[in-house]
């Protein structure tokens, strides 16, 4: 048999001589090492991570203590299965993540991603009201466009039309109703107001759950509804019966100047919150949900158990990352800064809008910020989306790495950039960033 030969370390990687499945056709840098904002390939090349890898890296790239706080917790214990024990360190870790959500009394479950942690949220939900003798509750009302995840449950919940069709034989539609997205035009009660329609039109007998990113994240770039929005929406599930969950996977954990940005105007507390990516900063593969002591009560009261379970659910090593981080955003109080540095982001952003006539809004709320692109004629996304893309190329081609999506018109037109750098960003950093920014939105056209 051939093999080929492995590819030094330190060169570029060819497509076509790797053995890697990739995620498309195209040629990808060889990263190897990463400080602070700032990532490096093989060539030499440094990229100011102007979207934290995909919104993951809050405490910014290099940070040693975290992985010396998983090798010690790998040398004391590496593994255990959920099902059979539980771990000093997954307990130490959801009491204080509980406090720094200011959860008091809910329960934290460890998974090992946002898709993982989205399919546990919609089954707690069913679970929940199974227990309870509600048997009839299975549907979740989710928005237009949303994204909740990768795998078959969340990507039938989330609506991003590009990213769901070619798996729409293998999902139940009904199951899924869909509310429309945040109307900034409205007032956060008058828009929230709108899922009471939904409701009705499904049975609301028959819905389980309404989940919401209080942020739009990669579906619509930092769409941010009014103030009461989420309380006037509580206030509507509460009427119905029917759970709030919040999917805070790209939103929380401070990035948005908040520890929950459900909270950002209003006091809210949904039943489930759904985190992610920030929780372990993408040391190691860290999501889960906080549930509150009604849902954990009612089904430990119940049949007693979860029906549900991942192997590699509460991993301690995994864990101790999330711990370590944890500790990182709490000494150095990375929450308050996310507030400034997003601020002097949005407002250079704002500069670049008046300079660039394709860039139709910028918004978002702290350091999770978008770019909507479009027809400068029109002041509409054009007809075939691309804009987002060659704007990101350029920009990549400059130092500056941004997530570019579309699709958030009607599923096919829409070009827009998202950003959201590393909660540590400097000043001067974020001045950089801006530079990278206007260059490429020339070069772009």
């Amino acid at each position: 048999m051939t093999q080929t030969a492995p590819t030094p370390a330190d060169q570029p990687i060819q497509p076509s001589t790797s053995s890697v499945f990739y995620r498309s056709s195209k040629t990808y840098p060889l990263a190897v090492r990463g400080e602070g904002v700032y990532l490096y390939d093989s060539e030499g090349k440094r990229y100011l991570d102007g979207s934290s890898g995909a919104l993951v890296a809050n405490i910014g790239h290099g940070r040693a203590e975290v992985g010396e706080a998983m090798a010690a917790q790998a040398r004391a214990l590496a593994f255990v299965h959920g099902s059979q024990f539980t771990s000093p360190v997954l307990e130490e870790y959801a009491s204080r993540l509980a406090a720094f959500l200011d959860l008091p009394d809910f329960r934290f479950w460890a998974v090992s991603g946002g898709s993982e942690a989205t399919e546990s949220a919609i089954k707690l939900a069913r679970q929940y009201h199974a227990e309870r003798g509600d048997t009839g509750r299975y549907k979740v009302v989710t928005r237009i466009p949303s994204y909740h995840g990768a795998s078959l449950g969340a990507l039938a919940a989330s609506g991003m039309g590009a990213r769901r069709s070619l798996y729409l034989p293998l999902m139940r539609e009904e199951a899924w109703p869909k509310m429309p997205k945040p109307d900034p035009t409205l007032s956060g009660e008058a828009d929230a107001e709108r899922l009471r329609a939904v409701l009705e039109a499904a049975g609301p007998e028959s819905v389980a759950a309404v989940m919401v990113e209080p942020v739009v994240g990669a579906s619509d770039a930092a769409l941010t509804p009014g103030a009461s929005y989420h309380t006037r929406l509580h206030a509507i599930c509460r009427e119905y019966g029917v759970l709030l969950i919040a999917d805070e996977v790209m939103s929380g954990m401070g990035r948005c100047g908040t520890p929950l940005a459900v909270r950002l105007d209003d006091q809210v507390t949904p039943d489930i919150v759904v985190l992610g990516k920030g929780l372990a900063a993408g040391y190691a593969p860290l999501a889960g949900l906080m549930a509150s002591a009604d849902i954990y009560n009612t089904v430990m009261g119940g049949s007693g158990a979860f029906k549900h379970g991942f192997t590699y659910a509460g991993h301690p090593v995994s864990v101790a990352a999330g711990l370590s981080v944890l500790d990182i955003v709490e000494r150095e109080n990375l929450v308050a800064p996310a507030q400034e540095r997003g601020a002097q982001l949005l407002a250079g952003l704002r500069e670049l809008r008046a300079r660039h006539p394709q860039v139709l809004g910028v918004r978002g709320q702290g350091l999770l910020l978008g770019m909507v692109l479009g027809d400068p004629a029109t002041e509409e996304a054009y007809a075939t989306p691309g804009l987002a893309e060659r704007v990101a190329a350029a920009a990549r081609a400059r130092g500056l790495i941004t997530y570019p999506g579309s699709g958030a018109v009607d599923g096919v037109r829409g070009d827009h950039l998202l950003l959201g750098p590393p909660l540590s960003i400097s000043a001067a950093e974020v001045g950089e960033m801006l530079a990278a920014l206007d260059g490429a939105l020339g070069a772009a056209g």
